[in-house]
C-alpha cells in the first residue's frame, strides 16, 4: 500500500437560512467555497462529506448552484467527493428522494449507499457508506437489514474506511438534548476509519482495532456552537497504514458573540436595561449578538414583558442581535416542596401531579393547571420509554 491522504467533513447545511436571513444561507456556501479553496490545495486522493450537506433534501436553486461549483471544481481538479446523506438531506420518502442522487448521477459526488456494495475503493482504499435512517428507532430496525443486503467487505490489505452520519452513545461527545441513534456495537469491525457526521464538535478516539473520528460543522448551525473552531480533518495515511490527523481551521464563519447573563431578582425592565447595556458594550461589525438572558423573575414579572425589540435594536454593527430568553417567571418556594413531597402518606404520582399542579397555576386557571398537570404525568411513561406514537397521541387527545 501507498501512502496517500484524504479529507473528512460533514454537517456543511448548504442552504440554511438561519435566523431566516438569507446573508446567512450565502455564509454557508461561501464556507463551502473554502473547504473547496483548501481541499484542493491539499491535494489529497478523495474528499469524504459524512452527511447533512444540504439544510434540505430538496435544496433551493441558488443553494444548488452554488454547491455544484464547488463540485465541479474538485472533480476538476481530479478529487472524488464520497459522500452519504444526513438527518437533513436524507430522503424524506421513497417519492421526493435526495438531491445526492441526482449529484451521484451527473458524476459529480459518489453517493456512497447508492452503489452496489454500498462502496468505492482504489489500490488504496476500501470506503463503505451507511445511509441515514433518521429516527433512533428506524436505525435499529433498518441499519441491519442494510448492513445484511450491503454486506459491508473491508479488504485487510487497505485501508478500510466507514462512512455514518448519526450520533453513536458516547456521553463525551453527545450533546445532552440529542438522542443517541445508535450504540457503538451497531458499526461493523474491521475498519481502519470510522468517519462520522451529525455531532458538530470535533472528536478524535481509538475505536475497535481503528479509529473514530466526527469532523464536526463547518459553520454556526446553533448559538451553542459559537465557541467551537469550525474546521475538517484532513488525514494522511502511512504506507503501514497509520492515520495522522490534521485539523484545518476554516476561516470564512460568521462569527457569534454570545453573552450569557443571570438576571435573578431583577424587575423586567431592569432586565431590558441591562441586556441593551450588554449588547452596546459587545456591539461588533457584522457579528451575531446572542444575548442569553437567565435566572428567576420577581413574583407577579412576566417574560412577556421583556423589551425584545429594544435589545434587538441596540447594536449599531452588528448583522444580528438574537435574545434568547431562559428565564422562569417564578420559583416555587421551599414551604411549598416540603409540603408536597415531606410526607409518606400520598404516593409519588400524586405529589407528582400536585408539583406540577404548583408550577402551571402560576399562569393558568385551576382547571386549565390541572389538565396541563395531568398530562404532564402521563406523558413522563412514554417519553422515557421514547414511545413517539403514544407520546403524539396523548398530545393530540390534549389539543
Amino acid at each position: 500500500m501507498k501512502a496517500f491522504s484524504f479529507v473528512h467533513a460533514a454537517d456543511l447545511h448548504l442552504g440554511y437560512a438561519q435566523y431566516n436571513l438569507d446573508v446567512r444561507r450565502k455564509d454557508f456556501n461561501n464556507v463551502f467555497g473554502e473547504l473547496a479553496d483548501k481541499t484542493i490545495e491539499l491535494a489529497p486522493d478523495f474528499m469524504i462529506l459524512a452527511g447533512d450537506i444540504f439544510e434540505h433534501a430538496r435544496p433551493s436553486n441558488s443553494t444548488l448552484e452554488a454547491a455544484i461549483s464547488n463540485f465541479r471544481r474538485l472533480k476538476d481538479a481530479g478529487i472524488p467527493v464520497l459522500a452519504v446523506d444526513g438527518s437533513h438531506d436524507s430522503a424524506p420518502n421513497m417519492i421526493t428522494s435526495t438531491i445526492l442522487n441526482p449529484l451521484d448521477s451527473a458524476g459529480l459526488i459518489w453517493y456512497l449507499p447508492r452503489h452496489e456494495g454500498a462502496c468505492w475503493r482504489n489500490e488504496n482504499c476500501y470506503v463503505y457508506g451507511i445511509p441515514n435512517f433518521r429516527t433512533a428507532r428506524k436505525t435499529q430496525e433498518e441499519l441491519p437489514l442494510f448492513l445484511k443486503k450491503n454486506k459491508p467487505a473491508p479488504d485487510p490489505s487497505l485501508f478500510n474506511v466507514l462512512v455514518f452520519h448519526m450520533a453513536l452513545d458516547i456521553p463525551a461527545i453527545k450533546p445532552p438534548k440529542m438522542e443517541a441513534e445508535a450504540g457503538l456495537e451497531s458499526l461493523p469491525e474491521g475498519f481502519d476509519y470510522y468517519a462520522g457526521g451529525h455531532i458538530h464538535k470535533p472528536y478524535q478516539s481509538k475505536f475497535k482495532n481503528g479509529f473514530l473520528s466526527y469532523s464536526g460543522g463547518t459553520e454556526t448551525a446553533s448559538y451553542d456552537e459559537a465557541k467551537i473552531k469550525k474546521g475538517f480533518y484532513h488525514v494522511q495515511v502511512s504506507k503501514t497504514g497509520k492515520p495522522k490527523l490534521e485539523r484545518i481551521n476554516l476561516d470564512t464563519p460568521r462569527r457569534f458573540i454570545v453573552l450569557e447573563q443571570t438576571y435573578t431578582g431583577l424587575t423586567p425592565s431592569k432586565i431590558t436595561e441591562a441586556a441593551v447595556q450588554l449588547v452596546k458594550d459587545n456591539d461588533e461589525p457584522e457579528a451575531i449578538i446572542v444575548p442569553v438572558i437567565k435566572g428567576v423573575l420577581p413574583a407577579e414579572a412576566g417574560r412577556g414583558e421583556i423589551d425584545l425589540a429594544k435589545i434587538r435594536s441596540a447594536s449599531k454593527k452588528a448583522l444580528l442581535v438574537h435574545p434568547v430568553l431562559r428565564l422562569r417567571e417564578t420559583e416555587i418556594s421551599e414551604e411549598i416542596i416540603r409540603s408536597i413531597f415531606g410526607g409518606d402518606i400520598k404516593d409519588l404520582k400524586t405529589k407528582a401531579f400536585e408539583y406540577f399542579f404548583e408550577i402551571f397555576k402560576e399562569n393558568y386557571n385551576r382547571e386549565e393547571s390541572e389538565k396541563i398537570a395531568r398530562l404532564a404525568l402521563d406523558l413522563i411513561a412514554p417519553l422515557v420509554d421514547k414511545r413517539e406514537i403514544k407520546v403524539k397521541e396523548k398530545l393530540e387527545e390534549f389539543l
